[in-house]
């Protein structure tokens, strides 16, 4: 059995307090490794050796086109380990492996590579001021980064903030999710191979109240970072408010993604499909609310129902399945909840709504499918995170968004037709931070990510992420040496 110490400082150290928890496979129950067990000693061990690495170490000194090529090596290295880190990662939580070879983990280095190309890109502006002053502005690392990240894409989702963090030049402190902390540690170890230099990188695993907790509101971490659920966004928000320190929150969503009768109707439901049952349905921009024009409803839903069935849901290691287990038995119980309360709501429960015991012990569920809901049920309000989709009828346009936004959430949606004046008009009506059109849940490294309303504030990815990572410095240099006469003296 393979122990797991945390990664502070570029050493490999057991835990202060000498606790340890296990890792378990989602698809086998098997102890995947012995997992040191961190809490806010070692966090505050772990802030101290990015502090040191930013303020004092070759980090600091190291030229922006340095710092450039290093990253870009980086991005090399994980290249050359895709294929391992795409077994960890699916051995950590439950992800097919063509989910993490084909897309997981490619995503997560293109972000690097993307993020290696903006270092020697950050610039400050010269300001239109009067003859008697030169005015111009720095864009600066924030410092010290604290990140938290979630079990459903590890690797993806720590390099969403790791990237940028250190294109800018900060040093990070990453708390993975204790459900899955192996594969973060993993890349770790790797970009320390690559030569990224001790304490610019720090891995301290634990549990969020303890550990999360900690580095929500230790007073010398300059910026928090999370991705999570929105009550625990809630949580980070009043930690990090002690300090008053930065945030941004990538949180839940109850996306909507809305199917014209004018749609190519095999594309919508293949996307739609795509939309709500990739990577399990543990996905924070999920199409879980699925509407469809009534025109077309009853024949939507036969094959897209039809469809459903026809998933092969299996060992995440199989290349031949398409839907692998539910990272925990926590989360299979919540989602076995909202189904008996969409049942006993009135939702016509049309295949699905139990777990797949064909696959052995581990953590499965069968792809859901609940026809016939109204856009007030708790299954269409509130946020499941698995594979379970509820399909609602809309008359027209106007009813369609008007019913989409009908909700506390707004980090993505969708809509399918073929008519483009229809596509920009619905898009500027949708209140989400991302909007779909004739597909679903596809990333750019270029492309800003984030939500609105209670899905969060602030964005990942693209350009406009470099602004979370950096603060402007004002410079304002006197060019008149008689600037103070008036005083008199």
């Amino acid at each position: 059995m393979k122990k797991y110490p945390l990664f502070i400082d570029g050493k490999w150290v057991d835990s202060v307090s000498g606790k340890t928890f296990e890792s378990i496979n989602p698809a086998t129950l098997e102890v995947n490794g012995v997992i040191a067990e961190g809490d806010a000693a070692d966090i505050d061990l772990a802030v101290k050796a990015a502090r040191k690495a930013f303020e004092l170490g070759p980090w600091a000194s190291m030229t922006p086109s340095e710092r450039a090529r290093l990253l870009y090596r980086a991005a090399q290295k994980l290249w050359e380990n895709v294929d391992y880190l795409a077994e960890v990662e699916s051995n950590d939580n439950g992800l097919t492996i063509s989910e993490t070879k084909l897309i997981a983990i490619p995503a997560a280095i293109e972000v690097l590579e993307f993020y290696a190309g903006m270092v020697t890109k950050i610039q400050g502006d010269t300001l239109s001021s009067p003859a008697d002053r030169f005015n111009y502005t720095l864009r600066e690392p924030v410092g010290v980064v604290g990140a938290i990240v979630p079990w459903n894409f590890p690797i993806m989702l720590t390099m969403w903030k790791l990237a940028p963090a250190l294109a800018a030049g900060n040093t990070i402190v990453i708390k993975p999710a204790e459900q899955t902390p192996i594969s973060v540690l993993e890349l770790a170890r790797l970009l320390q191979e690559a030569g990224i230099p001790d304490g610019v990188i720090n891995v301290v695993n634990g549990y969020g109240h303890t550990a999360g907790a900690a580095l929500a509101s230790h007073p010398d971490v300059d910026k928090i970072a999370f991705t999570g659920s929105t009550a625990t966004g809630r949580l980070i928000m009043q930690a990090a408010s002690k300090h008053l320190k930065p945030i941004s929150l990538e949180l839940g969503g109850k996306s909507p993604n809305i199917v014209f009768d004018d749609a190519d109707l095999d594309a919508a439901i293949r996307g739609s499909l795509f939309g709500i049952y990739f990577a399990q349905g543990q996905v924070c921009a999920a199409g879980s609310r699925l509407f469809v024009q009534d025109t077309i409803y009853d024949r939507f839903v036969d094959e897209f129902a039809r469809k459903a069935q026809s998933i092969r849901v299996g060992h995440p290691l199989d290349p031949a399945t398409q839907m692998g287990p539910q990272v925990s038995e926590e989360q299979l119980q919540t989602i076995e909840r909202y189904v008996e309360i969409g049942k006993q709501e009135g939702a016509e429960l049309i295949t699905g709504g139990k777990r797949n015991e064909q696959c052995g012990s581990g953590f499965y569920y069968t792809p859901t499918v609940f026809a016939n809901v109204d856009n007030h049920m708790k299954i269409a309000k509130e946020e499941i995170f698995g594979p379970v989709v509820s399909i609602i009828r809309f008359k027209d346009e106007e009813d369609a968004v008007r019913k989409a936004n009908d909700t506390i959430y707004g980090l993505a949606s969708g809509l399918w037709t073929t008519n483009l004046a229809r596509a920009h008009r619905v898009a500027r009506k949708l209140k989400a931070g991302t909007v779909y059109v004739n597909t679903f849940s596809m990333l750019d490294s270029a492309a800003p990510f984030g939500g609105v309303k209670q899905s969060g504030f602030g964005r990942e990815l693209g350009i406009e992420a470099m602004n979370m990572y950096t603060q402007t410095k004002h410079v304002w240099v006197n060019l008149n040496e008689s600037a103070f006469d008036w005083y008199g003296v």
